[in-house]
């Protein structure tokens, strides 16, 4: 009995939106939508980067880590929210349970690092024109993506280890829609100082540094564009940071107000991480194939030869 208190149960109870039962059918097929949109958008962006020369650049190297990592948050989280609102079994097994708060807290953390790291590549690429191939060269940007990465992955390790070696005491309901690490900690009937210091430090690292530099990069950027002398030449530099900087603003505005500064109630605290985990993924590709006019390029290439393969 002592050993069954202090240990992981078998089996969490993921609450999700079942205080809003009529919300669960609307809810399935948005979350439907969103994955299949996700996983054609982001997967489109990866293959067609790969099968056009001209999109082999730094740019869209660190756009295919991104599209990369929303596939993977996107394939943590939703399959076992579709199984929850589909039907009255709410229950994921403990080691699903561990799978999510490991593989969710790398990708967030790491997509943070990732678009800090692209923030760097459009200040070398508006600030420092004619240094840019050399400065951004392939095995540096392997170097950047790697480190995004492996920081994620080595936050993950730490605050998931930190949180699985908890006693639970027999509590196993999960008032969210994924087991994410904060709320693990609240099932907590042990000592919980250590696992939140260790998310204060993670917070400062990951949602307050990586935002930081995005936001020193773009001051940098901006002082550079207002001092082009022709309007066509701002419009252009400023064509190329849009998009980045609306899916930064995505990202770190719904993470930045869980973090660092958390939701008042449960019910708020979900339908921020709806957004930032299903919306944004979704959003990603969208924003980067409709305001991007190189992949509008390379997407009407393909067609093309396929039309001309065809006759």
């Amino acid at each position: 009995m002592e050993r069954e208190n202090v240990s992981f149960p078998n089996t969490f109870v993921l609450l999700g939106f079942s205080e809003f039962p009529w919300l669960e059918r609307p809810l399935f097929a948005v979350v439907l939508v969103s994955y299949l949109l996700t996983l054609v958008g982001n997967s489109s962006i990866i293959l067609l980067s790969l099968v056009d020369p001209r999109l082999q650049t730094p740019m869209y190297f660190f756009l295919d880590n991104l599209s990369l990592l929303d596939l993977c948050i996107t394939c943590t989280i939703l399959p076992q929210l579709l199984a929850n609102l589909s039907g009255p079994d709410k229950t994921i097994a403990a080691w699903g349970c561990i799978t999510q708060a490991y593989l969710f807290h790398w990708t967030g953390c790491t997509e943070c690092i990732l678009l800090a790291m692209m923030a760097i590549d459009r200040y070398v690429a508006i600030c420092r024109p004619l240094q840019y191939t050399l400065i951004m060269r392939p095995w540096v940007c392997v170097q950047m993506a790697a480190a995004s990465w492996s920081s994620g992955l080595a936050n993950s390790l730490i605050q998931a280890t930190l949180t699985i070696q908890l006693p639970l005491c027999g509590q196993h309901t999960l008032d969210h829609f994924f087991c994410e690490v904060p709320v693990l900690i609240e099932l907590a009937c042990g000592d919980t100082s250590d696992n939140e210091l260790a998310l204060v430090i993670g917070a400062i690292l990951f949602v307050l540094l990586a935002p930081l530099m995005v936001l020193i990069s773009y001051t940098l950027i901006a002082r550079a564009v207002l001092k082009l002398p022709s309007a066509e030449g701002r419009h252009k530099a400023l064509s190329t940071c849009s998009s980045h900087l609306l899916v930064v603003t995505m990202f770190f505005g719904p993470s930045i107000y869980m973090y660092l500064q958390p939701p008042a109630n449960s019910t708020q605290a979900k339908f921020m991480s709806f957004f930032y985990c299903i919306i944004t993924p979704v959003l990603n590709p969208l924003i980067y194939t409709l305001r991007n006019n190189d992949v509008k390029r390379a997407w009407k290439r393909i067609l093309q030869s396929q039309h001309g393969m065809k006759s």
